[in-house]
């Protein structure tokens, strides 16, 4: 039965071998605590009913004390590292080593132990106001993520490093911005102006030796102050029309130019081919010339008429009118050649030079023919004997 239960069971007797009390109250605490000091002073080699309480009660004291101390060296010996984390081990405040995530032990008041997140990215967000390199005032605001990679050298290079990376954030931008024009940093040149901060902060964390890795750099926002705020939009708004103008001069460019070439080759291969016509025409004539030559040195006279009939007949087709002046005579001859040809065509059906069909060569020589030989009757004209 347990000590605890009432008077008349089967043990009346606390664990200490006396007497339970007859009513049902808490024993006494000071009678617990001299039971437990004369046990544990006949344990270590003292009289179990000493006559100096105060002595035993103080002894008692320091025993439980130094079992609670027991117990929590003994607890504190062990520790736990997370996944995510490193532990940096520091005995009597010297380097020891780097643990790895799980339960480690550590020697209790000897051992330091400082855990690390090595895998946590972490952000720092700045806006300031700075000089650009052509003497202009920007605001910029950025964001920087980081983490710590190497555990040792985060915990025990330098103090505070989170706040070593805010400076160097802040002197790496206002380097880079300092070497950069304003049109650049409000426009197309922010995506560059990003890398060269993360650049010049991640060599200074180096040289540092934070153990800080820069995983990225974010310009948020890049404009100017709100007092000239306006002039500034001014000037991107001019900025944007001038990229606008010049790519409608590109694609109007693109469009003309084709076709100027394409006119320009028409031109060329038309004047090739007028070149190749007058060539060719030109070898023509002389050829006919040549030939003509010799039939001239065979028949002089006949060549020369017939060149006088042809000419006279390339004259008449283009008119339908002709004046001869009568030699000897003050009066001129009108031959209405129209009318000649169509009365003759009338007779014999053939086409004539008026109307709605030309006439031909040979009506046209005939012709001539005709009128010639009514020159020759007339006696305006003479004969030539072949």
């Amino acid at each position: 039965m347990a000590w605890n239960e009432p008077p008349g069971g089967n043990n009346d007797k606390d664990p200490w071998g006396n007497p339970k009390r007859g009513n049902d109250g808490p024993p006494d605490l000071d009678e617990v605590f001299k039971k437990l000091n004369d046990r544990i002073g006949k344990i270590f080699g003292g009289n179990g009913g000493g006559s100096n309480k105060n002595s035993s009660g103080a002894g008692g004291i320091f025993l439980i004390v130094g079992v609670l101390v027991v117990i929590f060296l003994a607890m504190d010996a062990f520790y736990t590292v997370d996944e995510r984390e490193r532990g940096v081990v520091l005995r009597l405040g010297k380097f020891s080593e780097v643990t790895d995530p799980g339960l480690k032990f550590k020697l209790p008041i000897v051992d330091q132990v400082e855990k690390v997140s090595v895998t946590d990215i972490r952000s720092y967000s700045k806006t300031s106001q700075m000089l650009t390199q052509d003497q202009n005032i920007v605001e910029v605001s950025l964001k920087v993520q980081w983490r710590a990679a190497d555990a040792k050298a985060f915990a025990l290079n330098v103090q505070n490093p989170g706040r070593v990376l805010e400076h160097a954030t802040e002197a790496a931008l206002r380097h880079v911005v300092g070497a950069t024009l304003l049109e650049q940093v409000l426009t197309q040149g922010r995506t560059q102006l990003a890398q060269d901060v993360r650049l010049r902060l991640q060599q200074s964390m180096d040289t540092y030796g934070t153990g800080i890795i820069v995983s990225q750099v974010n310009l948020e926002e890049a404009k100017a102050p709100s007092e000239v705020q306006a002039a500034y939009d001014d000037v991107v708004k001019a900025g944007a029309d001038e990229e606008r103008f010049k790519n409608e001069a590109q694609a109007y460019a693109n469009q003309i130019i084709p076709e100027a070439r394409g006119r320009a080759q028409r031109e060329i291969e038309e004047a090739n081919g007028y070149r190749e016509q007058i060539i060719a025409r030109a070898q023509g004539e002389a050829d006919r010339f040549n030939r003509l030559y010799e039939e001239y040195a065979k028949a002089p006279q006949v060549t020369r008429e017939r060149l006088y009939l042809e000419s006279l007949s390339k004259i008449y087709a283009n008119t339908n009118k002709v004046l001869v002046d009568v030699e000897g005579g003050n009066n001129m001859m009108y031959l209405p050649l129209d009318q000649l040809a169509r009365n003759r065509g009338d007779s014999s059906g053939s086409p004539t030079l008026t109307g709605s069909a030309p006439a031909t060569d040979s009506e046209i020589n005939r012709l001539t023919d005709e009128v010639i030989e009514e020159f020759r009757r007339r006696g305006i004209i003479r004969s030539t004997n072949n």
